[in-house]
């Protein structure tokens, strides 16, 4: 079953707690949750799990990280929660930010969130997207502008395959095929650093070819089946003439834009939106003296 939405407009308030998870990072763990959600999804991919399982997977841990961040199956059953136990938290987690995602997609995707990873290899061409930051913001003829911390580009896949699986029905699209495309819409870059659309630009007739080369380059790793997978996938996303094609490229301006303005976020926000809306100095049985100390050293 997949999620329905009536507009797309509806996602936004998820897509925008999504794209967090490029930024929550938790000791003894390396990498954001978004790296480690890539990561572990071509881990599954090589080890044989067909891409639909993947995707369910994939797309219920993010959403369930959304809010409990790296508070995952993994950690809960490491702090001594039961199964059951965890996949209760879990199912909270999910449930707290899924309100566009309809029930039955909804159940598929809380299902998966009690099922344990595939393990095995992980493709020298993930590891090297996990450490290639993306470009920032490029225009010809201007500087470049530096977006710190800069995303790599392991997050920006998995999020945009994410995003495009759940704008998929709106596009009457393959969930699956917009999932794989997301992941593998830019392995070329493993290979070749980011300068943006400025560099594209200076390229010129001699970009489809350094990117064919780094592509290849990466598609190489993967067993033929796999690889042939990710070429179909690819084929259906280099246009908008397809539903997949249109729920990829949706999915990608909105994350590119998203992150810059998730960035720009930080720059507007008060400390009475910190203070009032986020309860930033929340209930307890010290609210009362906490409230009195910030109002003698005059921060409330």
């Amino acid at each position: 079953m997949l999620a329905i939405v009536d507009q797309p407009v509806r996602l936004m308030p998820l897509f925008r707690e999504l794209g967090h998870l490029k930024r929550i990072t938790s000791a003894a763990r390396e990498g954001s949750i978004a790296t480690r959600l890539f990561s572990r999804a071509w881990v599954e991919l090589l080890a044989g799990e067909l891409p639909a399982v993947v995707m369910r997977r994939t797309v219920g841990a993010a959403v369930a990280a959304g809010r409990l961040g790296d508070l995952d199956l993994a950690k809960l059953r490491e702090l001594g929660l039961t199964d059951a136990e965890a996949s209760t938290v879990l199912r909270a987690g999910f449930d707290a930010v899924a309100e566009a995602i309809t029930p039955p997609f909804a159940a598929d995707l809380t299902a998966a969130l009690a099922q344990d990873a595939a393990s095995g290899p992980l493709p020298m061409f993930v590891t090297l997207l996990a450490a290639q930051p993306r470009a920032g913001v490029t225009c010809p003829d201007k500087p470049r502008m530096m977006l710190a911390p800069a995303e790599n580009h392991a997050e920006h896949s998995v999020v945009v395959a994410v995003y495009a699986v759940l704008l998929a029905a709106h596009y009457d699209a393959d969930p699956a095929v917009v999932f794989l495309a997301g992941l593998a819409h830019h392995v070329h870059s493993a290979a070749m650093p980011d300068s943006g659309f400025t560099g594209e630009v200076l390229l010129g007739d001699l970009l489809d070819r350094v990117i064919g080369t780094a592509r290849e380059r990466a598609l190489s790793e993967l067993p033929p089946p796999l690889q042939k997978r990710i070429r179909e996938a690819l084929i259906v996303i280099a246009d908008d003439g397809s539903p997949e094609g249109r729920a990829f490229h949706a999915a990608d301006v909105i994350d590119r834009v998203l992150e810059i303005e998730q960035h720009l976020a930080a720059t507007h926000s008060t400390m009475d939106m910190v203070l009032r809306d986020y309860e930033l100095v929340h209930a307890g049985p010290v609210k009362t003296f906490h409230d009195a100390t910030l109002r003698e050293v005059g921060l409330l």
